[in-house]
């Protein structure tokens, strides 16, 4: 009869050297028919060994017991901590017509965790860590984990800011990173960089490949459940609301001709005043002064927002979400955001941490592609779009300069992401598509499209590349935001969701120029700009070309361009610039695909 083999596990001994399980042939052989019995069956005591290349002669019986041959020297206990000893090589021995092979039970290897089909670990434990916006070490931690193909869940306080509670109770502190694996806490980055370096990280997932998740370990946010505190504070219903809750429904609105324009849905001056005072039953005077809280809180605004509120027939007004740009709007959901209008400033920073968090979370580290899909239907994305609608009546016209410009740059990259999300995710977008001119938010009572924040807040009201009008015309109030001059670096930190532009960042009030002049050297140290010194041309970003008006003639645009390139391009400029020769401009064909 030729050789069978079977392969039986080996149970190692103890840390006190004691003998492991015994193990016997769990079928009788074809010959004899005999079943082996076991050591309680036999009297045998554990004592009986069995040499690795010894042979048992045909004739014996098979009832003898076969039992884990002993290790030459005592087996060390595991080392403390996640460590464990390399595990024993396989043994083999032969009994008559059958060979038995005798293969150690082996820890799975870090490797040898099965992957699943979006290349991550398939572990039955999870890993969980603590996280803000915007910090260092918390991306240091993602992207070891990611760099390990780990699924993980990312509580980050910023978008949970429930969740902050938890954290100092489980930790005793609200710093961040923290985390755990399943319920047991590993610490910051630096614990896991000293689990990574000694190797015990890697035995940490061959453990949660095999054991679940117990209930008491950190859980996955939930989609949908809003927290009942957020950073920008609870939500408290306008004093106003009521009193415009009751004029939507007793005003007489209707279409009208004025100043030979068809407006629809519109109120006289004094037909609003006439319908305060019958609500509130008050003189005419605070009828008129009740009204005009409405119009500085937009809840109301003039037709053509030429005016303040007047007490007069020939003025007209409309409620806010009547306006012929609601539809376009989206930051707004059918009616207007009836709670008390909150800071500005808190607005615009809780909406930076969220749309930080997303990107961290959906976009690849360089920050030149973005899961649009992911984002979709992501609990930051959630929280964003319900975030924006306090945009719609808040006073932007208290912010200070850098606060401004803070705020338009980060709102301008944010909506990028909404609008492709939303509107247009065919896969590529042109600078002449409406695409630009459409897509709106109302700010404030006023509707700002992507080109009236870039060419009229941020360009200092200045035409559109192959446009015959500016942004703004004259009596527009948003000309109060305008500053004197733009600032060249803008470009280079506004984002238009396409392969050539400039990747998606988000900016903070206190460091906005050194974070724009960085932007703008890696734009350049990207590939924007090439000196070809033999030819003496430089090749230059197409960006640069369609807003010529605001850079200059070519040769201020290659002595500005000096500071923003790597040293060994610098100097082949330089060099270029000084000799007095003539410098011929190329610019890039520019790629218009979204930045998938």
């Amino acid at each position: 009869m030729g050789d069978a083999a079977a392969s039986i596990p080996l149970e190692n001994k103890d840390s006190a050297g004691n003998e492991g399980n015994q193990y016997k042939p769990d079928s009788p052989t074809q010959d004899s028919g005999e079943k082996s019995t076991d050591q309680a069956e036999n009297g045998e005591d554990s004592e009986g060994k069995l040499a690795g290349d010894d042979h048992i002669d045909s004739d014996e019986q098979w009832s003898q017991k076969i039992l884990c041959p002993p290790s030459p020297l005592p087996q060390p206990a595991p080392p403390p901590g996640l460590a464990t000893p390399r595990p024993a090589a396989p043994e083999e021995f032969h009994l008559s017509d059958l060979k038995v092979i005798v293969q150690p039970k082996k820890e799975l290897d870090d490797k040898d965790v099965p992957i699943d089909g979006q290349g991550r670990r398939e572990i039955k434990g999870r890993v969980a860590f603590f996280s803000r916006s915007s910090c260092r070490d918390c991306g240091a931690v993602r992207s070891f984990l990611r760099e390990k193909s780990l699924p993980y869940i990312e509580i980050n306080i910023d978008v949970f800011p429930s969740r902050e509670k938890e954290l100092i109770q489980r930790t005793g502190s609200a710093a961040v990173p923290k985390i755990f694996v399943n319920e047991k806490l590993l610490g910051g980055l630096e614990a896991l960089n000293a689990l990574r370096n000694s190797g015990e990280f890697d035995r940490t997932v061959r453990e949660m490949a095999r054991e679940r998740c117990p209930e008491t370990s950190p859980k996955a946010p939930i989609y949908g459940l809003d927290d009942k505190d957020v950073v920008a504070g609870p939500e408290r219903t306008d004093e106003m609301a009521e009193i415009v809750r009751v004029l939507r429904q007793t005003v007489a609105i209707s279409d009208r001709l004025v100043k030979m324009t068809f407006v629809k849905k519109c109120f006289a001056g004094s037909e609003l005043v006439e319908a305060i005072i019958h609500h509130l039953d008050c003189g005419r005077k605070k009828g008129v002064e009740v009204a005009k809280e409405l119009a500085r809180k937009h809840f109301i605004h003039h037709v053509f927002r030429e005016n303040e509120f007047e007490d007069a027939n020939h003025q007209f007004y409309r409620f806010l979400e009547h306006d012929p740009i609601i539809p376009k709007c989206f930051n707004f959901r059918g009616s207007t955001n009836d709670n008390e209008p909150k800071p500005v400033t808190e607005v615009a920073c809780r909406l930076t941490k969220l749309m930080t968090a997303m990107l961290e979370a959906y976009a690849s580290d360089d920050r030149h592609h973005l899961d649009y899909a992911c984002i979709s239907v992501s609990e930051e994305f959630r929280r964003y779009v319900n975030m924006v609608q306090d945009l719609q009546r808040v006073d932007v016209f208290t912010l200070s300069g850098h606060e401004k410009l803070t705020f338009f740059m980060n709102l301008y990259n944010a909506m990028i992401i909404h609008g492709i999300v939303r509107v247009n995710r065919q896969g590529i977008i042109d600078r002449r598509s409406a695409f630009f001119s459409d897509f709106h938010y109302m700010i404030g009572g006023h509707p700002y499209s992507f080109s009236s924040i870039k060419d009229g807040i941020l360009r200092s009201n200045r035409r559109q590349p192959y446009s015959i009008s500016k942004p703004f015309s004259t009596g527009d109030r948003r000309l109060e935001l305008v500053p004197p001059k733009p600032n060249l670096l803008i470009h280079f930190g506004l984002c238009d969701g396409t392969r050539s532009s400039p990747i998606v960042r988000f900016f903070s009030t206190q460091g906005i120029e050194a974070e724009l002049r960085h932007a703008a050297r890696e734009f350049f140290h990207g590939g924007e700009a090439e000196v070809d010194l033999e030819n003496r041309m430089v090749r230059l970003t197409g960006i640069i070309k369609w807003y010529s008006v605001d850079f200059g003639q070519e040769k201020e645009i290659l002595k500005w361009i000096l500071d923003y390139l790597d040293a060994s391009k610098a100097g082949l400029l330089m060099h270029l610039l000084n000799d007095g020769g003539p410098i011929k401009i190329v610019y890039k064909k520019y790629d218009w695909s979204l930045n998938y």
